[in-house]
């Protein structure tokens, strides 16, 4: 089975991203709000993916399958009103972990969050944010794309 291990920061401060890879994603959900699995269709750039998340907060099951053009297209108009549009910024921490920073667009437009994936939880555990990173969100579900797509800014 696959785990993903991750922690979710607001951001405090935008750091200096000119290292950074940028992607550009829109991505919609085929699942309803309150499903405790979601299904997702995601655009990163010019590749396409049908992802499968379960459960919540610091560790989470994942499947990822990357689908043509043609497969996002047939399924996109039924996440009509379950989407997300950001820019996702890839770059390297101090401590050579990776972190994902994602600048929201459209009706999310002022939020800005951070993430980190870690190798186990007692490495997440131990992990002290940079001063840039803002407050830890991750057990909020409220700050889960998901519920962002619906519900809107949590704020």
């Amino acid at each position: 089975m696959s785990k993903e291990i991750e922690r979710k920061f607001l951001v405090a401060t935008l750091p200096d991203l000119s290292s950074a890879q940028k992607a550009v994603v829109r991505q919609g959900y085929l699942t309803a709000p309150d499903d405790s699995t979601e299904l997702r269709l995601r655009q990163k750039n010019e590749a396409f993916f049908l992802t499968l998340k379960g459960g919540g907060g610091l560790v989470r099951v994942e499947r990822e399958a990357q689908i043509t053009e043609e497969q996002f297209e047939t399924f996109w108009p039924e996440t009509e009103g379950r989407r997300v549009e950001k820019e996702r910024y890839t770059g390297r921490l101090p401590d050579g972990l990776m972190f994902e920073l994602d600048i929201f667009s459209g009706d999310l437009a002022s939020l800005r969050l951070v993430e980190v994936e870690f190798d186990s939880e007692e490495d997440a555990a131990a992990f002290v944010p940079p001063d840039w990173f803002g407050a830890d969100v991750t057990e909020d579900k409220r700050y889960k794309n998901k519920t962002m797509a619906t519900e809107g800014i949590p704020f």
